[in-house]
């Protein structure tokens, strides 16, 4: 009989997209259940995956709100206690997040092994609170710069976690700035309105200088603002939203200007697409931040902090970036050393096996 695992995610797409690759990595030799909250519900196929719903609320929201929110969180511990029980449970792999606490809460209660998932350079407080109680946590660094070293020896580094579609299209990505430059802008599942209001300016400059092509993720909300602003300045494009795959468009690209979302770090770094990137400064303890740090001092991108971010300084940064074509070279060999290693199948050893030797 097969062991049943379950994984626990929600809130943003940081979340929940390396829940859904957990998912496809053990389905065959696991039985692998799915839980979510209704706010990450929107970044799952729906049709693909079966869920269930558990909700949990932010205790750190609003302090007035705790004891209701104390009551709510009970009753969805106990809710977690009977799906546990009901579906017999042997583990409980968290991708992290406020969401994952009546769940991690009931699994202690039970003493279900607990496997947690830490993809930034900054312990979450959610992890940070669990880590104890937790078998194991797959981490892409051991230098998380707030890991307490008692716990250390619960690390199990693992490479990146990539949907299957990125192995199977990085040949066919393109591989070098030349003639044209095809330029993506990606604000991740949060979405980033100053990438679409601060940037316009600059892509001007940049268009009157090179061909240059736009691939732009935006909200449905910004795109007719969008659309207006590159027909009038007769700048090839096409937007698109966090829920379309970004996957149609990235193939294209030769140079991408990001946020610091761990996933989105490691896709373009395993992709080999060079990344000026932008860290969300009111990220969680700062861990945008720490993120792209951590690619830069491997000399895998160029950063630049939001309250930098002028008309003049992105402008000059990207006609850096395309004009010195040996530090562009440099960053792609760099980013090609770091994840040369990285495959689908062996991602796929490295967790089943630590999984079935706990």
């Amino acid at each position: 009989m097969k062991k049943k695992i379950l994984i626990s995610t929600g809130g943003s797409g940081g979340h929940v997209i390396p829940a859904t690759i957990f998912y496809e990595q053990l389905k065959n030799e696991f039985d692998v259940f799915l839980t979510i909250d209704k706010r990450g519900s929107k970044f799952l196929n729906l049709k693909k995956y079966t869920i269930t719903v558990i909700n949990s609320p932010n205790l750190t929201d609003n302090l007035f709100l705790l004891p209701i929110n104390l009551l709510v969180l009970f009753f969805f511990i106990i809710k977690s206690l009977i799906f546990l029980k009901k579906n017999k449970i042997d583990f409980l792999i968290s991708t992290g997040g406020h969401m994952s606490l009546p769940l991690c809460l009931a699994a202690k209660i039970f003493n279900i092994k607990i496997y947690l998932f830490e993809p930034n350079m900054v312990l979450g407080r959610a992890n940070s609170f669990f880590l104890k109680y937790s078998n194991k946590i797959f981490c892409y660094s051991n230098e998380i710069i707030n890991f307490p070293k008692k716990y250390s020896s619960k690390i199990q580094l693992i490479d990146p976690l990539l949907r299957k579609e990125f192995y199977l299209i990085k040949s066919s990505v393109k591989k070098e700035i030349d003639s044209v430059i095809n330029l993506l802008i990606i604000g991740g599942s949060q979405g980033a309105k100053v990438f679409d209001d601060e940037l316009k300016k600059a892509i001007i400059d940049i268009s009157k200088r090179y061909k240059l092509n736009i691939y732009q993720q935006t909200s449905s909300i910004n795109n007719k603002n969008l659309e207006e602003f590159y027909n009038q300045n007769n700048i090839r494009y096409q937007l698109f939203n966090f829920e379309e795959d970004v996957l149609k468009f990235i193939g294209n690209a030769n140079l991408c200007i990001t946020r610091a979302g761990a996933s989105t770090l490691a896709e373009l770094t395993f992709l080999n697409i060079p990344y000026l990137t932008i860290p969300y400064p009111l990220a969680k303890d700062d861990h945008q931040l720490r993120n792209a740090l951590f690619y830069k001092n491997k000399n895998c991108c160029w950063l630049l902090k939001q309250d930098e971010l002028n008309d003049e300084v992105l402008t000059s940064n990207l006609i850096n970036i395309i004009e010195n074509k040996a530090d562009y070279s440099a960053k792609k060999n760099s980013m090609k050393k770091f994840s040369y290693q990285n495959t689908w199948n062996k991602v796929n050893e490295k967790l089943i096996g630590i999984i079935n030797e706990n």
